[in-house]
């Protein structure tokens, strides 16, 4: 076995000793018959953002053979708004690098996600993973660089207070036992996600801890590892997934809503990128931010308004993008600054070697620094289609490079200390503000779509869908009726589980 694989926790994977890239349809055979797989199951995303599942009984070998090489039909208009009834069947067919064992089935259970084809045997343009492979084939075509993504994944976890050890309120920020109340499902959830092919950088207790009517909200985050942006995708996917199933089996409430209640702690879904050609991190040339991150930070910035009707996609989302809250308003980028759009966290680009001033006994330690650095949208929240969102990321930052004038930009909209500050009043005047609702956020996009359509990354109808929706909600004075309301509270319950 390849030596990278040796500590891999998907059992699949270690089974077949090969990285889940390799797989082909007789490895996915082999496993299935030599571990007493009894059923396979078909995930994939839908128009809610939720994955949605299809199950199959193993009965022969032939059987098996024929849904791993044919997939099966399904009812697209039960799925996507966008696909008449009249004309619905789509194809659902997997993708053998995505498999893993169930973690939650009674009956010895392979999971594997799907993509979405037309009646033509195409890949089906509007899908939300179709849509994300064009983004990062379209980005890597006209760059010859590659795009990839991660998300820092936050979630309230909701349960009865016992009184025992109360946590601070609103100072959870990587709180421990007994404190925090659910560092031990966190854990859980971990595992059960790296088993199923999660690539995760670590978790930890965020800000929000406090109780309300008698019940413990905590609020935790698991931050993924930078990966080619439709796995970053992915693994957001599976992780929503098994932190909702394994809460519902613990009896815990969980929720990824942007908004629990006022004056707490919303939670983000924070999307880092970094740009990749060869194996090497262009992020970074000599010990500081390249002129490749800044162009695509440029591009990024100037279709924000849009990308927000990707990540932000329900009106109480724009209840936690109000100032002083750690949460963007305004179009802007910065240095490890949390009240930016765009925050370039610190990234190993040092020269004191740390490792031996914190153990002695590593003194005169040599090691090439790790190409860890990355840029971070702080925009997006729980109710985002991730693909749709990475996408809106990879198409924009390719037309970073195609813009002339994208470094004067990017330096335009630089700040280098708070934007709430005193002193950065005049600048904060000048830039351009994020929508405060869906409405603004429909009008943004409406505006700026051409740029998503491009390349034929985006569609025309999945455009509109994302449109339409987000009208829907009529919203557009929303956020300034429901200030001091009782009714906030009635929004954010409808919104709960959005996502």
């Amino acid at each position: 076995m390849n030596s990278s694989l040796k500590l891999c926790p998907n059992k699949v994977v270690q089974f077949l000793g090969k990285s889940p890239e390799e797989f082909r349809k007789e490895d996915i055979i082999r496993f299935v018959s030599e571990n007493g797989i009894r059923m396979v199951n078909f995930m994939y995303p839908a128009d809610d953002n939720r994955l949605k599942t299809l199950n199959f009984v193993i009965n022969s070998e032939e059987y098996l053979d024929s849904i791993l090489t044919y997939g099966e039909r399904v009812d697209g208009s039960s799925l996507f708004p966008f696909i008449e009834a009249g004309n619905s069947d789509l194809y659902v067919i997997p993708r053998y690098s995505t498999a893993f064992v169930d973690p939650f089935a009674e009956i010895p259970t392979l999971t594997l996600l799907c993509s979405f084809f037309g009646k033509e045997g195409k890949p089906l343009s509007s899908a939300p993973d179709q849509t994300l492979r064009k983004a990062c084939e379209a980005f890597t075509e006209k760059t010859g660089m590659e795009f990839y993504a991660m998300g820092e994944l936050e979630y309230y976890v909701i349960y009865d207070d016992n009184g025992l050890f109360p946590a601070s309120d609103q100072k959870g920020y990587h709180e421990s036992a007994p404190y925090a109340k659910f560092n031990d499902f966190r854990a859980e959830c971990m595992d059960l996600i790296a088993q199923a092919g999660g690539q995760i950088k670590y978790g930890h207790n965020e800000v929000g801890n406090f109780t309300l009517d008698g019940k413990i909200y905590e609020q935790n985050e698991i931050e993924f590892l930078p990966i080619p942006a439709l796995q970053a995708a992915d693994n957001l996917m599976i992780a929503k997934w098994i932190i909702r199933t394994l809460g519902a089996k613990k009896g815990y409430d969980v929720t990824f809503a942007p908004k629990i209640t006022a004056g707490k702690a919303g939670s983000g879904l924070h999307i880092h990128f970094k740009i990749m050609k060869d194996g090497q991190n262009l992020m970074i040339e000599n010990g500081v931010l390249s002129d490749t991150a800044k162009k695509a930070i440029a591009g990024i910035l100037t279709y924000a308004p849009a990308i927000t009707a990707m990540g932000n996609k329900v009106p109480t989302s724009y209840f936690r993008l109000v100032p002083h809250q750690e949460a963007p308003t305004s179009v802007c980028w910065g240095d490890r600054n949390r009240s930016v759009l765009v925050r370039v966290p610190l990234g190993w680009t040092g020269e004191n070697d740390m490792v031996s001033q914190a153990n002695p006994l590593e003194a005169g330690h040599k090691s090439v620094a790790p190409q860890k650095q990355t840029v971070e949208l702080r925009s997006a929240d729980g109710s985002a289609d991730v693909y749709q969102l990475m996408a809106g990321m990879a198409a924009a930052a390719r037309i970073g490079f195609e813009m002339e004038d994208s470094l004067q930009k990017a330096e335009e909209m630089y700040v280098s200390v708070n934007i709430h500050n005193d002193e950065n009043k005049a600048k904060l005047e000048s830039l351009k503000s994020l929508p405060d609702s869906c409405a603004a956020s429909a009008d943004a996009l409406a505006e700026q779509r051409a740029a998503f359509e491009a390349y034929d990354v985006f569609s025309p109808e999945m455009i509109d869908g994302i449109i339409n929706k987000l009208r829907s909600y009529d919203d557009k004075n929303l956020r300034k009726q429901m200030e001091g309301s009782h009714k906030m509270m009635e929004l954010v319950r409808k919104f709960w589980h959005c996502g």
